[in-house]
């Protein structure tokens, strides 16, 4: 069983910086596909951007693209979410997500449906 762990979540001013992380546990985390979504009080989770087994390849949603980043260290067992720029509208509960799938995995999904394992969540507000 795949246990994932976020962090770093909190409050922060619009125009700020913060840096998400996710420790997996248990499974083979180098071969996940590994994905952040989001969900914002009465709105649908929705996809952030993924990264893909293999490499370091990702690719993300287009109201993040320029101001967040996913990169992973699979010594560590780590995926990280940069995001900078923050506006009012990223305060929402992030989410990493392990896809085991290893064809897919090495393509990446953006459909929370593909993803096997959740973290619990991670609070990021935003003020103006």
């Amino acid at each position: 069983q795949v246990q994932l762990v976020e962090s770093g979540g909190g409050l922060v001013q619009a125009g700020g910086s913060l840096r998400l992380s996710c420790v997996a546990s248990g499974g083979t985390f180098s071969s996940y596909g590994m994905g952040w979504f989001r969900q914002a009080p009465g709105k649908e989770r929705e996809f952030v951007g993924a990264i893909r087994s293999r490499g370091s390849s990702t690719y993300y949603a287009d109201f993040v693209k320029g101001r967040f980043t996913i990169s992973r260290d699979n010594a560590k067992n780590t995926v990280y979410l940069e995001m900078s720029s923050l506006k009012p509208d990223d305060t929402a509960v992030y989410y990493c997500a392990a896809d085991r799938n290893p064809v897919r995995s090495m393509s990446g999904s953006m459909w929370p449906v593909d993803y096997s394992y959740w973290g619990q969540g991670t609070q990021v507000t935003v003020s103006s």
